[in-house]
């Protein structure tokens, strides 16, 4: 709090093992026997989360599932009690292990909801001692849900919150009609340059002055993922080089703050037409306590627009606007004002800056206002605007890379810059292994998860630096699955996301019935190599894939297996490991160069 962002609300991702847009989120129970509450960054962010703001809402909300919830089938509402009982020991883990409140649960991100799945979620919580849980339906669009809850008095009971994506600052008349709070529950998804914070400072007041909403939720908090994977750098501040810890604290970082700062949850929107007369607009917010904020923008139509929906055409002109205060503000004689202007013509703008405070004179006070601007004024003194040390400088992924995973106790289940893809890739103890592979990189889902977007049919997992041309990719493989199973290592792999199913690159396959293949996609089905290899399952072999310019080569166990075969496009990308289908196998001593 009164440091930068100062967020109200941390809403997480509830891991399916499942792609649910730049990469997969391991799931709490994998099969139906399993349970592990460590799985993932989550827990962890959740954590870091509450120590900064202890008051912060917490939201959880799955995009996939594991297979076992359908019972085989690729739909979670089939057999809604088994749903309602691994979300809900989702809840329970939080509490039990790492001491989280969840303060909100959702159904099943932008897709179907089901009537029957929702209160029977409700009572599963109230049976637990969850009744503090609330439940936001269905964070998809503002219908069907409304009209449902309108003629559906028991759902209407039960569910606490509406929340829409992407509403384009529009609500409908039957969510109003419900008289349900209206949320924003996902909203933004914007380049984070200039233009990304005028979306952002538009939106954050436009939901509610427009569409009634009051709270907004931005997809994503930090761009921490490779930035050529979808919608890169979409989020408030970008976090995109774990290797050398550089960070950029982007533009909507300080847009937030002019909200955040100076409201808090449990403050209400006072209920006035907040468009103001030459464009953009303020929304006025109280703690019933006598304190007052107001926040304007004024936004100009190309300098705001967000990735979704299409922003129809409107004009801002810089204006001089007078401010009336009455009731019990009537009183008020200054307020604090923290101003932003967002220069793009210039090139230099200028964020969150404390200016010299207005006097209100019987109740009234005015301001010029020019265009692509945000100011704040208060009764609220506790602005602050943190200063933090210079980051690391930025530099690309090393270009000689090594991970042996030989850690005995990780701080977290997945290995640092591996980003999955499709399969989740864990740390694991071979118990039973002589000593060279005690400690590996496993794929874990062996089925295919009830899904979100169309996964591959093979797992992977990506890594390095998409600029990347000529490398060579080392590693020791374990085939787990008999007769069929299959594992690869690959280079140049072009595609990843929400977009995994269309992958190309130079991939280097060995199956366990002692067959390769050199295939240009994750599918398989470009075929450029194939030959024997004797390769055998439950056995360590060391895999080599050599890419030079327009050729490329590979070694089995040390000694060439195939050579000068022939490769064009993709012409750069990551590197990358991963199996022929959703089957256990193991990767020991990654080395790409």
């Amino acid at each position: 709090p009164n440091f930068g962002a100062s967020l109200h609300i941390l809403k997480v991702e509830i891991g399916g093992d499942g792609q649910s847009t730049d990469g997969t989120e391991p799931s709490h129970m994998h099969y139906e026997n399993d349970e592990n509450y460590f799985r993932g960054y989550e827990w962890w962010l959740m954590k870091e989360a509450k120590k900064r703001n202890p008051n912060i809402k917490l939201i959880g909300l799955p995009w996939t599932f594991p297979r076992w919830i359908g019972k085989g089938e690729n739909w979670p509402y089939d057999y809604p009690d088994v749903t309602a009982y691994y979300i809900v020991s989702w809840i329970l883990g939080a509490k039990q292990y790492h001491d989280l409140d969840i303060d909100y649960i959702g159904i099943w991100n932008e897709r179907a909801f089901n009537s029957k799945y929702i209160k029977l979620l409700r009572y599963t919580l109230d049976k637990r001692g969850l009744e503090q849980v609330r439940i936001i339906a269905s964070d998809r669009l503002w219908e069907p849900i409304s009209f449902v809850l309108l003629i559906d008095s028991e759902l209407h009971g039960v569910v606490d919150v509406i929340g829409a994506h992407y509403p384009g600052t529009k609500t409908v008349q039957n969510a109003i009609l419900t008289e349900k709070k209206l949320w924003s529950s996902e909203d933004y998804s914007t380049f984070n340059d200039e233009v990304g914070a005028g979306c952002w400072a538009r939106i954050l007041n436009q939901n509610y002055v427009n569409g009634n909403m009051t709270s907004t939720i931005a997809w994503n908090l930090v761009a921490s993922y490779y930035e050529e994977l979808p919608f890169g750098r979409c989020g408030l501040m970008t976090a995109q080089e774990p290797w050398s810890g550089h960070y950029k604290v982007e533009a909507p970082i300080w847009i937030t703050a002019h909200t955040t700062q100076f409201t808090q949850p449990g403050w209400s929107y006072l209920q006035v037409d907040g468009h103001l007369e030459g464009g953009g607009s303020f929304v006025a917010l109280t703690d019933g306590l006598g304190n007052l904020t107001i926040i304007i923008e004024t936004m100009t139509h190309n300098h705001s627009q967000c990735i979704r929906p299409p922003l129809p055409n409107f004009s801002v002109t810089p204006q001089r606007a007078t401010f009336y205060l009455k009731g019990s503000f009537f009183m008020v004689e200054t307020l604090q004002v923290w101003h932003s202007r967002l220069g793009f013509e210039s090139g230099n703008s200028s964020l969150f800056q404390r200016l010299h405070p207005v006097k209100v004179w019987r109740g009234r006070f005015s301001l010029d206002l020019d265009v692509d601007e945000v100011y704040t004024l208060t009764t609220l003194k506790t602005g602050h605007k943190c200063i933090y040390p210079q980051p690391p400088p930025p530099h690309p992924f090393p270009s000689n890379y090594k991970d042996d995973f030989n850690i005995r106790n990780p701080p977290f289940s997945e290995a640092p810059n591996f980003a999955d893809q499709t399969g989740v890739f864990e740390y694991f103890v071979n118990a039973s292994d002589p000593g060279d592979h005690v400690f590996t990189l496993r794929q874990v889902v062996v089925q295919r998860p009830i899904t979100w977007v169309s996964d591959a049919d093979q797992t992977i997992s990506v890594i390095g630096n998409f600029k990347w041309v000529n490398l060579t990719v080392t590693c020791d493989i374990y085939i787990e699955k008999q007769r069929d199973g299959g594992v690869f290592i690959a280079g140049r792999v072009d595609n990843g996301g929400i977009y995994v199913r269309r992958t190309k690159g130079v991939f280097f396959w060995v199956f366990a019935d002692g067959t390769y293949r050199v295939t240009r996609d994750l599918a398989g089905e470009e075929i450029l190599m194939k030959g024997l290899s004797g390769v055998r399952d439950n056995a360590w072999h060391t895999l080599t894939l050599n890419i030079q310019g327009n050729s490329a080569s590979g070694l089995l166990n040390g000694y060439p297996l195939w050579e000068n075969v022939t490769v064009s496009k993709p012409s750069n990308g990551w590197a990358a490991l991963g199996t022929r289908s959703f089957e256990f196998a193991q990767f020991d001593n990654f080395h790409v160069e």
